[in-house]
């Protein structure tokens, strides 16, 4: 997965942790992204409610 980054939800919710997994193909459910946070839970994202992807993986 990638490393660290920061989804920006149109509900001005963020979350922030490493990508797990996503998924695009399967045709039965919602496109979405699974985030894996720094305490470890694991937070589903549908892509229609993202409005932002922030990378921290190339700053500094």
């Amino acid at each position: 997965g990638k490393g660290n980054i920061e989804i920006v939800t149109r509900d001005g919710n963020r979350v922030r942790g490493v990508v797990r997994s996503m998924k695009t193909t399967q045709a039965l459910t919602t496109p979405s992204v699974k985030v894996e946070r720094g305490d470890g839970e694991i937070v589903k994202v549908p892509f229609s409610t993202i409005v932002e992807i922030i990378d921290h993986n190339s700053r500094g």
